[in-house]
Formats: C-alpha cells, structure tokens, sequence
C-alpha cells in the first residue's frame, strides 16, 4: 500500500498502520505508561474520599449548624455492645467489662472511653444489655483499621460464658471488611475460556484481555494519581476494575473479530489489521464515547460522591478505546502472522466438515423476520414483567443489619434492637436554634407523633444556643416507616427552622435527590446519545428504538435487583437498594448497550448501502455479528455476574444489575427484538428528512469500499 492510498483511509486506519509499523516502539510506550503510573501512584499513594454532601437538604442544613454551634463529636466512635443474661451488674461481669474498658482507654486513636455504667439509659430496662461508646481521633475513614480492630480485641477480652461482647459502628464495619480479588480473577479466567472456545488459540485469546489489563492497569495508575488532587471516592477502584475489565475486553474483541473476518476474506496481517481498524475501530470509538456521554451525565445530579466515580470510570472507558485502537493493533503486528496460520487452519477444518458460516444465526433472523409481531409482543412483555418490581424500588444504604450474621457488627445490631428497639440503630437528630424551654416543646411535641418510640430531652451546644432531640423511631433505620416518619416530623410536626438531621435522615435526603433529578440525568443522557446515533447512522427511528430499547433492558435489570436484594430472593438478606446504583447501572448500561447497538446496526447499515435491500440487510447483519455478539456478551456478563461473589452488598448489587442487563440486551434485545422491529420498519428505518439530511454532518461507520462476505468461517 503506498502513502496516497494509506491517506485514504481513515484516522483510525492510519493510527493501526503507525502502531503496525511501529509495533515495538508502541508496545514499548504502553509498558512505559503503565509502569510510569504504576511507580507514580505506589509512590503518593491514594487519598480517596467519600464526599456525601447534600447541600439544601435538611440534614446537610442540620450538620453545618451542629457545626457552627460546636456541637460535633471531635471524630467518629466504636459501640461496645454487651448481653449478661444474669444482669450487666453482676460483680464478676461489672469487674471485667470495666477492666477491658480501662485497657481499650490507652490504645492508640482513642480520645474517650465510656462505660454502660456511666448513662443509666445505655443499660436496657431489664438490665441485661447495654452499651459503652469508644471516641476516636477522627472520622472512620481516616483511622487506622489496625488500630479499630485493636480497640475490638481488646474489648473482647471481657466475654465469658457470662458477658457477649460485640462491636458496632461505622468505624468497625470498614475494619471488618474483607478485601476483594477473587472476583476479578474469576472473571478473568472464565472470560479466557470463552475467548479460546470461540477463537481455538490461546495466543489470539490473549490478546483481547492482555489489552483490557494493560488499559486497566493504566487507568488504575491514573485514578490512585487523581485523588491526590480531586474527591475521589474509596469505592471508585472497584467499580473501575468492573467496568474497565468489561469493556476493555469488549471492545478489543469487536476489533479482533472483524481482524479475523479479514483474515478469512483473504487481506495479509498488516492490510487486515487496517481494515479491521478502519471499521471496528470507529464502532469501538462512536460505542466508547456514548458510555463517557452518559457517565458524564452523571455530574448532572449534583452529587459530589457520585461525580468523581464518574470522572473515574469515564477516563477507564477513555484509556480502554485507546488501547484497542493502538496497542492491540501493535499485539497484531507482532502476532498476525502465527494468528493467520491458526485462523485459516480452523477455517480449513469447518470447511471439510461441511460447516456453514453463521447458519444458525441466519435461521434465526429469518424465523423472527417470518413472524416479528409476535416475537415482538412476547419479548416486550417478558421484559414488562421483569421491569415491574423497580417501581417499588426502595433506595437506601446498607448498615449493620445487612451484615452477615456472624460478624459482630451484625451481632451488636441486633443486641441493640433487642434491648433498645429496632429503632435505636438509626436515631434522627432534631436540631433547633432557642434554649432548653424551646427544646422541651420540640420534644413534647416529636414524643406524641406516630411511629416515634422515644425522644430525648433537649441537649444544649457548647455555647447554649442550639438544642438536640434525638428521635428513636419504632421501626429499624431501612424501614419504610422511618422514611415516613422523617417526612411527617418535617412537614406536619415540627415548627419552622427546626431540622431533622443524622444518619439515617440524610441517606433519605441522598435517596430523595437522586429520585428528584434522576428525569434530568435521563433525559440528558437519552437526548445525547439519541443525537450521536442520529449523526451516525442518518436516521431517525433508529436512535428512538435505540433509546426505548435500552430504557427497556435497564428497567429489567433494576427489577432484578429489587426481587434479589429489596425481596430476598435466593437467600439475600433484604435491605433498601443502595442510593446510588440505579443511577450508575443506568449510565453505564445505556453506553454498553450503544456497543452492540453500534455493532450490528454497523453491519446492517453496511448491508443496507449494499444491496438496499432492508429484509436481507437485517438477516445478513444478524448473521455476521451474531456469534461476537454473543461471545462479547457471554465475556461481559462473567466478569460482572463474578462480582456477585465480592463480600460487599454494593458491588454485589452493581455486579448482578451489569449482568442482567448485558445479558437481555445482548440475547433479547438484539437477536430477537431489533430484527423484529427492524422488519416492521423496513426502509422506513433508515429514512432522514431531506433538510435535516443536509443539516448533519457526514460521519461513516463503513469504509468506502466494503469488502465481500468470506466463503467459510471456523
């Protein structure tokens, strides 16, 4: 090929020919990066944050007051729960709590200690359990676990046959988290035999996940160098590994796949490979930018915590798209010829075994196209009745009752809520500016509503302007009623100017923002991804059926999630949906979805600007893009589907909505229902009005010339 012709080709096209050419210097570079962020990161270390802020809500109101007033805890604390069947004031249990105690007082991060038998309310009304508070240095977050699980040993020291000693709090649920890893490994792993079953070589298995781990890799580097100077929050890493892995070897895939077709038509390694660019590559960037557009969506909530995670996985997407558009092209140069030996060895074999290429997938098409309305109605439907339980959906966050039951966290939970009642693990904080007469009525007045079990008297600040009530509900922190009851103490109890603040007040203010402004973040997202499809493929059903079709399989996945970990399915311990999955799996699955939306409509459209026929284009497309679909599914739902198996409820949630979405969207939606809806729109399809057709620019996903289908494929 010379320079003339070369220049012909697209910007991806000439990107695959420098980085073939240049395979070693390109390879060498991308070990640099990774190694260069890998040393720098290790070398600052982290500084992640969670940023929860809300502001305008009333919690967040009712923090900065306490604030202002002096009225905070100088850091977070550790609860010493205890249980003495024979009473918590029996001299042996009295001696050795006090003794365990005294001991914990000397530990390192400890401000304060207080014992059960110093506040008469923190011992039960039967005696038999109570509880004493260990103050730390500073926020959880920032306190060595070392140190927290010393404070728990330490205090454990007193149990005996006669005296439970349990440990609770946010500080002890962070020490008692177990690290991940297997879930990635697991992934990982069953992703290779997918990807030697489909290819039958190791070597060109390899290649798509040795691409995925080197844009990992990178991007890891990158984030861990970014919470240096931006908020980052500390669940940001893992949701970055889930993402990252996911598409990262869907992309690489996309690209290998159509290297491989290319192969089978007859192109050398080096021409192949800049083919395959050429047309798998602009599929792979119009699919990457669609998953940055609706992350980035997300900055369009307001929600600190959730903004960096965004920025993170964004970037993830970004570095992914560049490695399958340079180093895997590098990883082709070095490998294509051997790859081309064992690629036309497999054809070869097909062949003589009588092997029709895609067959089944051509059946298929044909089989929907015969009968698209009912294949249609009975796909909806079914994803309908999956969709159904996410309009119960309740958000929330997990504590300590969602623990396993073996963990102390879990144990001091439930020791609480059988001494205290259910709703003494989730008091509300009611915060008023005026003295004690002024506090006195505000807890008069919270003691008679409904659903409240018990209220404090007022308790002044340092500077004797500002009053705490803390409110105990009658039911637990995650249950409806106590959302209820924060909503009647707000609008029909307590005067104006008086907050309802704390813990379990603030994760409904969370919950409430997301759902306020979650038809914004939508409609943003739809609008721009709609207007990229648009511009892509000139038509404007497309895009519609693009966007109802993946709101579809979102919907889907949400209900999933509210039957396994709302309901209880299969054993799951029930509790609220955390906050903010809905928003991330939507953000996320709507951009994955755009991969294999991009994908197949690409071959359709390729057929389509072939022969104009709109049955056979649809029939072919399905048949071309069938099997990669499948197989990149297949890889994206077992790295997903492993992170159910993370000791954390979030990723568990986040790891099985991925999942679920993937899988209808890549087995219903786009074998079954986009071949229907297709048929039913025939030309109509790719039908754009004459002046909008002169309005939008010119953006291709298809080379000039497309190349002929290859006899054979293995």
């Amino acid at each position: 090929m010379n320079a003339k012709d070369e220049a012909a080709r697209g910007v991806f096209a000439r990107l695959a020919s420098w980085s073939h050419r240049h395979r070693w210097a390109a390879l060498g570079l991308w070990v640099l990066v990774v190694v260069a962020v890998s040393a720098g990161s290790g070398a600052v270390g982290s500084d992640y944050r969670n940023d929860f802020t809300l502001p305008g809500t009333q919690s967040q109101r009712a923090t900065d007051l306490l604030t202002r007033h002096g009225a905070m805890q100088a850091g977070d604390s550790v609860q010493i729960v205890v249980k003495a069947p024979g009473g918590l004031r029996a001299p042996a249990v009295e001696r050795d709590l006090r003794a365990a105690l005294d001991r914990v007082k000397g530990l390192p991060s400890v401000v304060a200690v207080r014992t059960p038998y110093e506040d008469a309310a923190a011992i039960s009304r039967d005696g038999t359990i109570g509880y004493g508070t260990v103050t730390l240095s500073g926020k959880s977050e920032a306190v060595p676990k070392e140190d927290v699980r010393r404070i728990i040993d330490t205090a454990r020291t007193a149990a005996s046959g006669a005296l439970q000693v349990e440990a609770g709090g946010d500080a002890a649920r962070g020490a008692q988290e177990s690290e991940g890893g297997a879930a990635e490994g697991a992934g990982m792993l069953a992703a290779l035999v997918i990807l030697v079953l489909l290819f039958g070589s190791l070597i060109a298995a390899a290649l798509p996940l040795v691409t995925a781990l080197f844009a990992v890799g990178s991007a890891m580097g990158l984030i861990v160098l970014a919470s240096r100077v931006a908020t980052v929050a500390d669940f940001t890493p893992p949701i970055m590994m889930l993402v990252g892995l996911g598409v990262g070897v869907d992309y690489a895939l996309l690209v290998f796949y159509r290297y491989r077709y290319e192969l089978l038509a007859g192109a050398e390694p080096r021409e192949a490979t800049l083919r395959s660019l050429d047309s798998a590559g602009r599929t792979v960037f119009i699919a990457a930018c669609t998953v940055i557009i609706a992350l980035l969506g997300l900055v369009a909530l307001g929600l600190g915590s959730l903004q960096g995670v965004a920025l993170a996985v964004a970037l993830t997407v970004l570095v992914t798209m560049l490695a399958s558009l340079t180093l895997l092209p590098a990883l082709l140069g070095v490998f294509g010829e051997r790859i081309r030996r064992q690629v036309l060895k497999r054809d070869a074999k097909a062949r003589a075994r009588g092997r029709e290429p895609g067959a089944g997938w051509r059946r298929l098409a044909t089989a929907v196209q015969r009968r698209p309305v009912p294949v249609l109605l009975v796909s909806v439907l079914a994803l309908l009745a999956l969709s159904a339980p996410a309009l119960g959906m309740r958000l929330g966050f997990a504590d300590a009752g969602n623990d396993p039951a073996g963990q102390t966290t879990r144990k001091a939970y439930d020791l609480l809520a059988e001494g205290f009642g259910p709703g003494f693990n989730g008091p509300l904080i009611v915060v008023g500016e005026g003295d004690a007469a002024a506090g006195r009525r505000v807890q008069a007045a919270v003691s008679g509503a409904d659903g409240v079990a018990a209220a404090t008297p007022p308790i002044p600040s340092r500077d004797g302007g500002l009053f705490t009530v803390l409110v105990f509900p009658e039911t637990a922190p995650q249950d409806e009623g106590t959302a209820d009851l924060v909503h009647t103490l707000r609008a029909d109890v307590l005067p104006e100017g008086v907050l309802v603040g704390g813990s379990t007040a603030a994760t409904q203010d969370f919950a409430d923002t997301v759902s306020g402004r979650l038809p914004l973040f939508v409609a943003i997202v739809v609008g721009l991804s709609a207007l990229l499809l648009l511009v892509v493929f000139r038509s404007v059903l497309i895009p519609i059926k693009a966007a109802l079709l993946n709101l579809l399989s979102i919907a889907a996945a949400l209900g999933a999630i509210t039957l396994v970990f709302q309901e209880g399915w299969f054993g799951v311990p029930p509790g609220p949906i955390e906050a903010f999955i809905p928003v991330m799996i939507f953000a996320i699955v709507f951009g994955l979805s755009m991969d294999y939306e991009v994908f197949l409509l690409a071959r359709i459209h390729e057929e389509w600007t072939r022969t104009r026929d709109p049955v056979g284009a649809v029939r072919e497309g399905l048949t071309a893009t069938g099997q990669v679909i499948t197989a990149a599914g297949a890889i994206m739902i077992v790295v997903f589907a492993a992170f159910v198996l993370s000791p954390s409820r979030m990723l568990q949630q986040f790891g099985l909505g991925l999942a679920v979405a993937i899988l209808l969207d890549a087995v219903v939606i786009r074998c079954l229902i986009v071949p229907a809806v297709l048929r039913l729109f025939g030309r109509r399809a790719w039908w754009l009005p004459a002046p909008l057709a002169r309005w939008l620019p010119e953006v291709s996903l298809e080379r000039p010339e497309t190349p002929r289908e290859p006899a054979r494929t293995g």
